[in-house]
């Protein structure tokens, strides 16, 4: 069955957010998938392209925009983009759409703040609602 990965982060720091993504990026592709990242529009999606440019010094997340890199394992995305590819759907815009529910895996990171808390509520009712099967991942440092 399909899933629906939350990745609940325990700060409200947008920095995070894109870190976390980064490594999530890494981690995915590591397992041989294709990745879509949405974002809300073409300044987010650049600095993320930017950010993952420089997300490590020793290794190379191999990405590009959707509209000029189509064939690019890491593909960042905004409006009615979608790559060709159905594999994993990372949601860093606030709203998911039908188009979401088309991919095998969707992933969000969820951060700390009110406008991020609600679109995740939003989110995880939509996917539960069309036969997903929603996981919470609780990314707050173990207690030792």
């Amino acid at each position: 069955m399909s899933q629906a990965d939350f990745y609940v982060l325990p700060d409200a720091e947008p920095e995070s957010r894109t870190t976390f993504l980064c490594r999530l990026a890494d981690k995915v592709l590591g397992h041989g998938l294709n990745v879509y990242i949405h974002v809300t529009g073409e300044t987010e999606a650049e600095r993320l392209d930017q950010l993952l440019w420089d997300y490590r010094a020793d290794a190379f997340i191999p990405h590009g925009l959707l509209n000029s890199k189509p064939d690019a394992p890491v593909q960042i995305g905004w409006g009615d983009q979608l790559p060709q590819h159905r594999d994993v759907y990372i949601n860093l815009a606030l709203e998911a759409s039908a188009e979401t529910l088309k991919f095998d895996r969707i992933l969000e990171i969820v951060i700390q703040q009110p406008d991020i808390l609600a679109a995740t509520r939003k989110n995880f009712a939509l996917y539960k609602s069309n036969g997903r099967t929603p996981k919470m991942h609780d990314m707050r440092p173990k207690a030792s």
